[in-house]
């Protein structure tokens, strides 16, 4: 069957697949690298017409959003923060943080967003976007998100972002497409394309719109040394999560140096060094036991030349969040080793992974998920990483390590939760560590510089023991 005829009766221009869109509406955009470009900038074009139009993503990533500069037209909220968020918030127009459980996100499309009048309470999650609730089922939902080339079957690939996006199609009102023929095409997995059926409208993109390529960033002498500090706990047939920046990133070089193998990757987030790590040979999927020989994500960001090593690869598999991220499904992983970077942590091991103060950084993303997931797995362990200190604006030393995160920090880990700990002086292991012992073990791999008056701070805590001091 051809579907020419479905797509060309559907293609449209930028500008008038936005006309779609009023005042009031929820505008759904596509997350990371399935942001739209020209469907943006056509939305952006129609701001002095347009009143609180909420406009939903997650990991902005360059080009910056057109819709952003207009405040008062569009209200920008952000599921997980980037750098370029936090640049837009803090230069352009305040944007909005929306704090979730990632593994969950296909469920508030699927089941927060259903109207149901049959049933005595409001199930309608969408009233709560809405400026006007007396216009509730007047204002819409509208999804927009990037996809690659229709193939003969009909059907558009999600590319490198399959993440909540199909459940976002499902229960949207309205749904375009921006149709990128640089997408490389991911294979599942499951729900990693969209039918033209479940398509109202279709935008052609430019011939040259590239995905962002993510410079990669070399890490530092304290990143080399927590991750070889990782690396001892590393053994033949682990499962490997990788979170975002340099550390986790070196992880994956030096496992691909090294003799380890028979590594399996399950993950939330490819990036490049899973590449290393596969192209190596170290990591071939044979001892996993779910989704063996792949390597299982929901949405990756990096180098073109990771987006290109993507492209039709079945060494790899594209899934929905609510499977790569869900603790069950992690937990089926024997061996399991989730590797995250934290902001700080203080001396009750509480983790701070996403703000500095009431200044959000970053977001809680599948943290969560992947640290009780991990710890649910037979032999898993999971390991927050961080560097002992940092400098900041004045030129000042501090401690990453402090006895209590600062008014405002958000909890991002609770304590129970904690598994590991590691900086570059050492790892260690919490779980189930009574408060002394828990104070001892993380000034232990504080900065020598600061753990005399971390002490005094336990002491007044009254969860030091003198007997400890060594």
């Amino acid at each position: 069957m051809s579907y020419t005829k479905d797509y060309k009766s559907k293609l449209v221009s930028a500008d008038k697949a936005v006309q779609v869109v009023n005042s009031g509406d929820v505008v759904d955009y596509g997350f990371f690298n399935g942001k739209p470009v020209i469907l943006d900038k056509a939305l952006a074009d129609r701001a002095p017409e347009l009143r609180d139009v909420s406009v939903f993503t997650a990991v902005t990533v360059p080009p910056s959003p057109e819709v952003i500069k207009h405040e008062g037209s569009f209200i920008y909220i952000d599921w997980q923060w980037s750098k370029l968020t936090r640049m837009l918030h803090a230069f352009v127009q305040p944007t909005y943080y929306c704090p979730i459980l990632y593994h969950r996100g296909p469920f508030y499309y699927r089941e927060l967003l259903t109207q149901d009048p049959n049933e005595n309470f409001t199930r309608d999650y969408r009233s709560v976007y809405y400026n006007d609730p007396s216009k509730k089922g007047t204002t819409k939902w509208i999804a927009m998100m990037q996809v690659g080339p229709m193939d003969n079957a009909g059907y558009f690939n999600l590319g490198p972002q399959n993440s909540e996006t199909s459940a976002k199609i499902e229960n949207a009102d309205i749904v375009l497409v921006e149709v990128n023929p640089n997408m490389p095409k991911c294979l599942g997995g499951n729900e990693e394309s969209v039918h033209i059926s479940r398509v109202d409208y279709i935008v052609e993109a430019p011939s040259d719109q590239m995905l962002y390529d993510a410079p990669q960033v070399e890490p530092t002498d304290v990143e080399k040394q927590i991750a070889q500090n990782v690396m001892k706990y590393i053994y033949d047939g682990c499962c490997i999560q990788l979170g975002i920046g340099g550390m986790p990133n070196m992880v994956g070089k030096l496992i691909a140096s090294s003799d380890l193998k028979n590594l399996g990757g399950h993950t939330e987030m490819f990036v490049d060094a899973y590449v290393d790590m596969i192209e190596s040979g170290r990591m071939n999927g044979s001892k996993k036991s779910i989704d063996r020989y792949k390597c299982s994500y929901t949405f990756a960001i990096g180098s073109k030349r990771m987006y290109d090593f993507m492209d039709n690869n079945p060494a790899l598999a594209s899934y929905p969040v609510n499977y790569t991220n869900d603790p069950r499904i992690i937990a089926q992983l024997d061996d399991m080793i989730s590797i995250n970077n934290a902001i700080e942590v203080d001396l009750l091991t509480q983790v701070n992974a996403e703000s500095s103060g009431t200044w959000q950084v970053s977001g809680n993303g599948g943290m969560w998920d992947f640290v009780l997931g991990s710890q649910w797995s037979k032999k898993g362990k999971s390991f927050i990483c961080l560097a002992s200190t940092h400098t900041n604006q004045k030129g000042e030393v501090k401690s990453r390590i402090v006895p209590q995160l600062p008014l405002s920090s958000v909890v991002t880990i609770p304590r129970q939760m904690v598994d590991y700990i590691v900086t570059e002086y050492g790892a260690v292991k919490l779980t189930a560590c009574p408060t002394w012992m828990r104070a001892e073990k993380i000034i232990s791999i504080a900065h020598p510089d600061f753990r005399e008056n971390l002490i005094k701070e336990a002491k007044k805590m009254k969860i030091w023991r003198q007997s400890n001091k060594k």
